[in-house]
């Protein structure tokens, strides 16, 4: 039974909670996985996890390698992705990737390296947990659950409870992340031009003042209303301040509900709170939303094939 390959990458800050990297690569090899490239964990430079060059080189190898991962794995979020963006091979990435089965998987500050790779290389990456969330004290079962669900199977879905009163049926390409990171490359050449999409963000630590500004940006530079939908994941520690009088996250979202021209849908169970999703960046995707009830599925990206031996793979169904 072939085990799964996970290569550990590191664009963005080095692992300050080195206990959480530790438990996640146990975690992982609990599952039956092997898991390469720890050299990454002992990288720091100020607050990255080494320099420029060292993290660019994590995304390039993949161009180079003769043997491809199954799973390139951020290690954790921060800053620093964003410096790497002029630096990365993106014709070398997409010849060797695109028709390739090795998942990207991270969040947070990794948004931008998802969104760039898929403006300058049309690569379906993925929305889902780091090493450190998988090395948390105590991981969410559904986070576990998601990650292999989607990564062994060509389709998948989530379901959740929504508050919005909005019933609604689209299809379009799924992606999105964190919203500052994805804001702060409307502009540039790697901000992706995605029409007819579903749209979904998430924040942590932002006043509500600034994601409403940040949504705003969204909606005043046209991308909000070429969108099909807008969905809202998890907004974690986004606290008023004492001079918000009363204003709060729930009156920011109100207020893009009244301007964005599109179905706003709350609720998506993805983020940087206890749960994270594993979320297709770029495939194709439907949202049903009815009575309260909201369904995401999307289909036709890159999952772990079985192997040319024929041999069934280390497939991790459970938390371990």
């Amino acid at each position: 039974m072939p085990a799964i390959r996970v290569r550990l990458i590191a664009p963005s800050g080095y692992p300050h909670d080195r206990a959480a990297m530790l438990r996640g690569v146990a975690r992982l090899r609990d599952a039956g996985c092997e898991v390469e490239g720890l050299e990454v964990l002992d990288r720091t430079e100020l607050r990255f996890a080494g320099s420029d060059s060292e993290r660019a080189s994590d995304i390039n190898a993949l161009a180079t390698r003769v043997d491809l991962p199954d799973i390139a794995l951020v290690t954790r979020g921060g800053y620093g992705a964003t410096r790497l963006l002029p630096h990365l091979n993106y014709g070398a990435l997409r010849e060797r990737l695109a028709d390739a089965s090795t998942l990207l998987v991270g969040h947070s500050d990794f948004t931008a390296l998802q969104m760039a790779l898929h403006a300058k290389s049309g690569l379906i990456t993925f929305s889902g947990p780091l090493l450190a969330d998988l090395g948390a004290e105590s991981p969410g079962d559904l986070t576990w659950k998601s990650l292999w669900n989607t990564a062994t199977s060509s389709a998948s879905s989530v379901h959740w409870q929504t508050a919005s009163d909005v019933d609604t049926d689209v299809q379009g390409p799924l992606w999105g992340g964190n919203l500052a990171v994805l804001c702060s490359l409307i502009g540039t050449p790697y901000f992706p031009v995605i029409d007819d999409g579903i749209l979904f963000v998430e924040d942590i630590g932002e006043p509500p003042f600034r994601i409403e500004r940040l949504l705003y940006q969204l909606h005043l530079s046209g991308v909000l209303r070429r969108q099909r939908a807008l969905v809202l994941g998890s907004f974690s520690a986004c606290k008023p301040g004492h001079r918000d009088n009363g204003y709060d996250l729930e009156a920011a979202f109100a207020q893009i509900h009244s301007v964005a021209g599109i179905p706003v849908i709350d609720g998506l169970p993805h983020g940087h709170g206890d749960v994270q999703l594993t979320l297709p960046f770029g495939a194709p995707a439907r949202l049903h939303v009815a009575a309260g009830e909201a369904e995401l599925s999307f289909s036709n990206y890159p999952h772990l094939h079985a192997p040319a031996d024929g041999k069934e793979r280390a497939g991790p169904s459970a938390n371990p």
